[in-house]
């Protein structure tokens, strides 16, 4: 089987569950965003709550997940130590975590200017809490290469969450004005939960923790977990942050607009998601094969070709895909949405590129890309949000990604060369935005517009297959 193929399965397997959550969440924005439901300033709360769990997340599982699977493929080490180190690592962080936010909730919501929403606090940090422990056993499932029980684990946990979405926003609130936005919070802590008690039977036994084996593992790990906040800083605080930077009467409203928009660049999102699954084990398995180098390259020019396919496909289509925000008084933000979708390119061409630093064990300097990211990010935000509002925000985030490419790319020629396309790819990114722009422009009526908006799309998809398919071809025997 080719090298591509092999990732292409382990893309679609492994970032199945994952692309059907994200895209039911996706779809769970209609109801959320409709009339009698929550208007932008009840959303605005959602979002800002979310934001700051993004960090949490990632503070929670320590980088833990990449640090098991390279440990695990060491030769003269044994696969279950590994694993058994790993859980406990992440458990001795989120158990203590959980206990601290159900002390002290109305503390936390008070300096997160929420004061009147300790409650929420407490469930999503048990949620967050049990999903750290879930990190590890998902992931050994990956390495062990169990699709389908990881595949039955995320189901299970996404169906509970949409059965409960619709029960409480669909059925019961037209009905009861005691649902509110806390039900949010309790049906994911109630998914997590029983995500949690799906995976129980794959704990480690505490014989399987190897305290001389944490040194080393918490050295390659923490580089990732910094590099991995800096990245939550670049991913999400834009969300966070428009809370303290806009004026209090409207921030929350401004946020709910801008978070609502945010998902309508879900579409490249979720593929990435779902090709950094399969890609992590596919390139550490690959490193050492003769012509990986130039395999990893044309990986980067279908990834670069399929994300801007997706671009197009909303941005040339965006009166129809708006109304999955159903309430007009979040269209407003629509603007944000061309951003926003370029931004999440130039992100997945940075974790294409990521491979070099992992593949040399030279994690620090992900760690210095991604901090440095977080500082144009942080110095733009405060820049430009209190004069733009939140299209600096979509602004701060596409320089911000930009900028790590770049960086990216330049440092890692130096210590693992890859033969990347550069021309092809940004030949891909500029084709894609120069269509959308030009269609914009065309003073003809809707039902012509469309037609000539859906001929360019099928003439971009036909420009790219006719450039990429010689490239499609078994790599190796």
């Amino acid at each position: 089987m080719s090298a591509l193929r092999k990732l292409a399965g382990q893309t679609a397997v492994y970032g199945l569950s994952s692309i059907v959550a994200r895209f039911l969440n996706f779809l769970l924005t209609p109801l959320y965003t409709s009339k009698g439901v929550f208007p932008p300033e009840e959303f605005g709360v959602i979002t800002a709550f979310y934001a700051w769990a993004a960090f949490l997340t990632v503070l929670l599982t320590f980088g833990m997940e990449t640090t098991y699977f390279r440990f695990a493929n060491r030769k003269e080490l044994d696969p279950k130590r590994a694993y058994g180190t790993a859980f406990f690592a992440v458990a001795f962080l989120a158990l203590p975590f959980m206990g601290l936010s159900a002390l002290f909730p109305d503390g936390i919501a008070a300096a997160m200017r929420y004061p009147e929403f300790g409650n929420l606090v407490w469930m999503l940090a048990l949620a967050l809490g049990l999903d750290a422990l879930t990190a590890i056993p998902m992931a050994r499932l990956r390495h062990e290469g169990r699709p389908w029980r990881f595949v039955a684990v995320n189901l299970g946990n996404i169906g509970v969450t949409v059965c409960l979405s619709l029960y409480f926003f669909a059925y019961r609130m037209p009905h009861d004005p005691s649902i509110d936005v806390s039900h949010v919070f309790l049906i994911n802590l109630i998914a997590s939960g029983a995500k949690f008690l799906l995976l129980v039977p794959q704990w480690p036994s505490i014989a399987q923790f190897d305290r001389a084996l944490l040194k080393p593992m918490r050295a390659f790990a923490w580089p990732l977990a910094i590099a991995g906040m800096a990245g939550m800083v670049n991913e999400t605080a834009d969300r966070a942050v428009l809370k303290f930077l806009l004026p209090a009467d409207v921030a929350d409203e401004q946020l709910g607009i801008y978070g609502a928009c945010y998902k309508l660049a879900v579409l490249i999102s979720l593929f990435i998601q779902a090709f950094r699954m399969g890609a992590e084990p596919f390139f550490f398995s690959h490193a050492k094969e003769a012509n990986s180098r130039e395999t990893f390259s044309r990986i980067m020019n279908l990834f670069v070709a399929v994300c801007m396919t997706a671009f197009l496909v909303v941005m040339l289509f965006l009166d129809v895909f708006k109304w999955f925000i159903p309430n007009p008084a979040y269209h407003e933000g629509l603007r944000v949405v061309p951003i926003l979708m370029l931004a999440n390119v130039f992100l997945g061409i940075y974790y294409n590129q990521s491979v070099w630093y992992k593949l040399t064990d030279r994690t620090k300097a992900g760690s210095t890309i991604s901090l440095i990211g977080a500082a144009v990010t942080l110095v733009l935000l405060f820049a430009l949000v209190p004069r733009f509002g939140y299209m600096g925000a979509a602004w701060a985030t596409l320089a911000c990604y930009a900028s790590m490419a770049a960086i990216s790319y330049a440092w890692g020629q130096k210590h693992y060369p890859i033969p990347y396309n550069v021309t092809r790819v940004l030949l891909y990114m500029a084709g894609a935005v120069m269509i959308w722009w030009a269609c914009e422009r065309l003073p003809v009526g809707e039902a012509l517009g469309y037609g000539i908006r859906g001929i360019a799309l099928l003439a971009f998809g036909a420009a790219v297959w006719r450039i990429e398919r010689p490239t499609i071809r078994p790599l190796t025997p």
